[in-house]
């Protein structure tokens, strides 16, 4: 996958379950800190050719199980609140909810649940999963780094990746048209579990 540059170390997400790397021998179950706000999911779509639109949701949740020995056993799920689209404009965020994008009315939920994870370096994977939108299944990929592993200053043992994927609207129900140069949104997430 090519994204654009801001997103190349790239999202969900998800990686979370990511390479082997430094840490516990043993496999644990973490939550995502989106308490501490230490996580986030973002998105960009271009906006006609002519720049840039970015936003995140302010609102999910979520949990993973990580064995840095067995990444490839690794699982994670994700659930957003679609209704928290946040774009810095409330006009644009209204429509935005609506049956022209993401009809939260009828799909308040966004889901992605993993179903494969395959190392690709030392701090690097490739993820794959379930991503629901708009009432819509389908499978997507998205590129993982694990940025750090260690005990944060309160005894918690913590663990951080970064993810990134994109895909097409209309595979999702939604063609709204607004031009070829936006049919694409990309999609980043930041992620850091805290283990229990």
């Amino acid at each position: 996958m090519t994204f654009p540059t801001i997103f190349r170390s790239g999202i969900t997400a998800l990686a979370l379950t990511a390479a082997a790397t430094a840490g516990s021998a043993t496999a644990a179950d973490y939550i995502i800190d989106t308490e501490g706000a230490h996580a986030s999911i973002n998105f960009r779509v271009n906006h006609l050719g002519f720049s840039w639109l970015t936003g995140r949701f302010n609102d999910f949740t979520g949990q993973f199980n990580y064995d840095p020995d067995s990444p490839e056993d690794a699982q994670i799920s994700v659930t957003i609140d679609t209704a928290s689209i946040d774009s810095a404009h409330e006009e644009r965020d209204e429509h935005l909810r609506s049956a022209d994008f993401l009809h939260v009315e009828q799909h308040p939920q966004a889901e992605f649940i993993s179903t494969s994870y395959q190392p690709t370096g030392d701090h690097t994977a490739v993820m794959e999963g379930d991503f629901t939108l708009n009432g819509v299944t389908r499978t997507i990929q998205l590129d993982v780094e694990k940025i750090g592993q260690g005990q944060d200053p309160w005894g918690n043992e913590r663990v951080g990746f970064s993810a990134a994927t994109d895909f097409q609207l209309k595979d999702y129900g939604i063609d709204y048209d607004l031009g070829p140069d936006s049919e694409t949104v990309y999609l980043t997430l930041e992620v850091e579990g805290i283990r229990q």
